[in-house]
């Protein structure tokens, strides 16, 4: 199991900083197109980021064994979890089968829990 809190302020300030880096380093087009959607994208992807990290530690690894694109969640009703690269193999060594999370929301902050689950 893995939770991770994002403060969306700070998602934010990443985005008025440099938003193309930020986009390139760590969302896949599908999370930035899904985000761009709503008034204020900064909540969606403080949420994935977020979710990305809930997923690297429900997978016992962090973000320098992981690329942050490795990890897509995606959303439009119940968000789900799609692995590729190193975060689909890691999954497999340690035999998980797939990956759950549960996503909440404010202007403020966004707090994700993810569950590996071995079938």
């Amino acid at each position: 199991m893995g939770v991770d809190l994002a403060d969306v302020s700070r998602v934010r300030r990443l985005l008025g900083r440099d938003a193309e880096r930020f986009r390139r380093r760590c969302f896949t087009d599908h999370e930035w197109e899904y985000a761009q959607r709503f008034r204020d994208p900064a909540e969606r992807l403080a949420a994935r980021f977020a979710g990305k990290e809930a997923v690297m530690k429900s997978l016992g690894v962090g973000w320098r064994h992981v690329p942050w694109r490795d990890i897509e969640i995606t959303g439009g009703g119940a968000p789900a979890v799609s692995l590729s690269g190193k975060a689909a193999r890691r999954a497999e060594m340690i035999g998980v089968d797939r990956v759950m999370v549960t996503i909440t929301h404010t202007g403020n902050q966004a707090l994700v829990m993810a569950l590996a689950i071995a079938d």
